[in-house]
């Protein structure tokens, strides 16, 4: 009888151990929790943008040497819009192409000398665009040159005048910054040169010369917006534990 009620104790003993064991917190570590990433900035992707400023002619663009313009003011205001595609290579280099589009005011208006002063009614180019990023990537250094063209006027006084579309190069540039993720500002000097062939004006006993160029100056500011189209695609999410 003493051996069946110390089995009886025992067996009790342990029924009480088992259900306090399973009253216990599990050890067993949770399953990891999976964010996306941090955002890292990147210039990479296709912008389109507006931009306005001025710009002037070089002094020898108007009137003649000789007998300079009555129209010395050859001031204007610039403005139009962009579209482009950078792609940053590293942390520091970022290369791209732009196009832009430019209505314009500069240019003198009428002659009272010899030669002809020169207007430009609207210009154009398409550049490469090369720099570096600074201030964790956000501020773009960069310097830009390629194809330039655009109305060019001469103009004549009462003699009339002439249009037509010149072409040439171009090189400047700028800075731009970035103060949102996908938007930027920027601020930019180009050199603008242009030249078309004119039908030959004889004012005797002077000849003007049937090539003629105008070399345009301006200074600008503008906006982009970044789509980031091109984008590689996100990489796995990493784990938090």
């Amino acid at each position: 009888m003493k051996k069946r009620a110390f089995g009886v104790a025992v067996a009790a003993c342990l029924s009480v151990l088992s259900a306090s064991a399973a009253d216990l917190p599990s050890r067993k570590e949770p399953p990891p929790v999976y964010y996306p990433p941090p955002p890292i900035f990147t210039w990479t992707g296709i912008y389109v943008g507006l931009n306005l400023g001025g710009g002037w002619l070089d002094r020898y663009d108007y009137g003649h040497w000789l007998a300079p313009s009555s129209t010395s003011n050859t001031g204007g205001v610039v403005g139009g819009a962009q579209i482009g595609y950078n792609y940053q290579f590293t942390p520091l280099f970022v290369a791209g192409l732009e196009a832009d589009f430019q209505g314009s005011g500069v240019g003198g208006g009428g002659n009272q000398g010899w030669g002809a002063t020169r207007s430009v009614d609207w210009f154009g180019t398409v550049r490469g665009r090369a720099g570096v990023s600074l201030l964790n990537a956000q501020l773009l250094l960069y310097g830009t040159a390629g194809f330039a063209y655009g109305d060019l006027r001469l103009n004549y006084g009462w003699l009339g005048s002439q249009a037509r579309v010149g072409t040439g190069w171009t090189a400047g540039g700028g800075l731009e910054y970035a103060f949102l993720p996908n938007w930027s500002a920027k601020v930019e000097y180009l050199y603008t040169n242009i030249g078309a062939n004119y039908d030959s004006i004889y004012v005797a006993p002077f000849i003007v010369e049937s090539q003629q160029r105008a070399h345009l100056n301006t200074v600008r500011a503008g906006v982009n917006y970044r789509f980031n189209w091109l984008l590689a695609p996100p990489g796995p999410p990493m784990a938090a534990y």
